[in-house]
């Protein structure tokens, strides 16, 4: 059964950058899809970036130019490096599996993912 662990989420200060993680076990194989998710209080979930299990990587237009998301197979892990941030990414980010989803040009559908990581708070004051 696959589980994921997100963590390094905190707060900073707009302008500022945070490193977060997604930790992947209970999959025997390197090759799988990882989108970050996020969710603001009174906001609707929505995905912000993905790899796909071909490495490649698909931003939305908000964060396109200052989040940074790549993986590290030997310790299974993808990261999510966020610079310059802004208020409004203030969200708790989550992520998502999917063993199904080789290449991504854009947010691959929900059901498409077979697990969830439980959530990092990042809170971006002004």
């Amino acid at each position: 059964q696959v589980q994921l662990v997100e963590s390094g989420g905190g707060s900073v200060q707009a302008g500022g950058s945070v490193r977060i993680s997604c930790a992947v076990s209970g999959y025997r194989w390197s090759s799988y899809c990882i989108t970050w998710f996020r969710q603001a209080p009174g906001k609707e979930r929505e995905g912000v970036a993905v790899i796909g299990g071909d490495d490649s990587t698909f931003y939305i237009g908000s964060v396109k130019g200052r989040f940074s998301i790549s993986r590290d197979s030997a310790k299974n892990t993808v990261y999510l490096d966020m610079n310059n941030l802004q208020p409004e990414d203030t969200a708790v980010y989550s992520c998502a599996f999917s063993s199904r989803v080789l290449n991504v040009q854009n947010i691959p559908p929900v059901g498409l993912f077979e697990a969830w990581g439980q959530g990092t708070q990042v809170t971006v004051s002004s």
